[in-house]
This record gives C-alpha cells, sequence and structure tokens, in this order.
C-alpha cells in the first residue's frame, strides 16, 4: 500500500508542481550554473542508488555529509531552498522510481561509516530511504547516529498510513529542519 501511495502521490507531484521546478531549476541555474545536484547513497538493502536533488552549494564544493560542510558554503538561493525544503522536490524522481520512499529513513553516504554500520546491525536497509520521517520532523539528523538510528527504528517499526501522511504533512508545514550544517568552518 505504502509503495503504491509513493507512486501516485511523487507522480501527481510531479505533474502539478513542474512550474516550480522549472523555476527552482531556472534560478538554480543562474545562482551556482549547476541547478542539480546528484550523489550516491546507500538504499534499500545497501544498493547504491544516485539521489537528485536542487543544488544549494557551489559545484565544487566536497560531496560529504551535509553536517561536515560550512554554513557558509550555502549560496542565498540555496538557503532559501533549504529552509523551503524546495531543494528536496526531485526526490520524487527517486521515489517514482522505486528507490526512494516518501517516508522512510534518510539515504545516508557510504563513507558514514558508524551510520551504516548501526543502521545495518539494526536491519534499517530492509526498507526504502525516504525524502522525510520521524527524525527529520525532529530535528536530528546524520551528525548525531545513533540518536538517528534510535528513531529510524521507531518509525519503521510504529509506521501506519496515518503516520505516513502526519510526517509528510509536518514536512511541507515546516516541521523539522533539514541537515544542519557547520556554523562555522
Amino acid at each position: 500500500m505504502i509503495r503504491f501511495l509513493d507512486f501516485v502521490l511523487s507522480f501527481l507531484g510531479l505533474v502539478f508542481l513542474w512550474p516550480v521546478l522549472l523555476l527552482v531549476w531556472l534560478i538554480g541555474y543562474f545562482d551556482t550554473g549547476s541547478p542539480i545536484f546528484t550523489q550516491t547513497r546507500v538504499g534499500k538493502d545497501k544498493k547504491p542508488f544516485t539521489l537528485v536533488k536542487f543544488r544549494t552549494m557551489p559545484a565544487e564544493t566536497k560531496s560529504v555529509a551535509t553536517h561536515l560542510v560550512c554554513a557558509s558554503t550555502v549560496t542565498k538561493f540555496g538557503g532559501v531552498l533549504r529552509k523551503t525544503k524546495l531543494d528536496e522536490l526531485p526526490q520524487l524522481i527517486n521515489v517514482v522510481k522505486g528507490e526512494m520512499s516518501l517516508v522512510g529513513p534518510r539515504p545516508g553516504l557510504f563513507n558514514q561509516e558508524e551510520l551504516v554500520k548501526l543502521r545495518g546491525k539494526h536491519n534499517i536497509y530492509s526498507v526504502r530511504p525516504g525524502i522525510t520521517g520521524l527524525a527529520q520532523v525532529n530535528e536530528v539528523d546524520m551528525s548525531t547516529p545513533k540518536k538517528l538510528v534510535e528513531l529510524d527504528l521507531k518509525m519503521i517499526n510504529s509506521l501506519t498510513i496515518s503516520h505516513y501522511f502526519k510526517y509528510i504533512l509536518q514536512t511541507v508545514l515546516g516541521k523539522g529542519s533539514g541537515d544542519r550544517v557547520k556554523k562555522k568552518p
């Protein structure tokens, strides 16, 4: 049922939000010269997939976990995208393709060894990663792997259709702040 909802809601999101996607792409092109950001992430069953987002930092920024990047690296337009979570919209493509869910544990990087190990130990990779979830609406990011895994487990073990829509609605209404960047270099 969740996969069906993921597909339908993401497909409709892409259909109805294409003008927003196009506008953000265009502004992003003038902001960074390369408005689309792709990165290999850890997917279901630890299979790699290419995550798609709108770029919020210059193209030459090192590809590391967001909490390891200095806040001054985020462009002004990128800051707006992050605050409004519009940078996440292209991930609807990942959801339609079946690589992600709208709700699930945020996909990490393979070089986040502690997180990968903890998630593997707790079988978190048995589900599709998500755009949002319990950790995100509670402002827990990948800088605290143990707390993140704790909330991932809680979400996976208690996910209902009601919770699914609750996390999506909370995210759309602005709950949670997304992955934080370092305040100082």
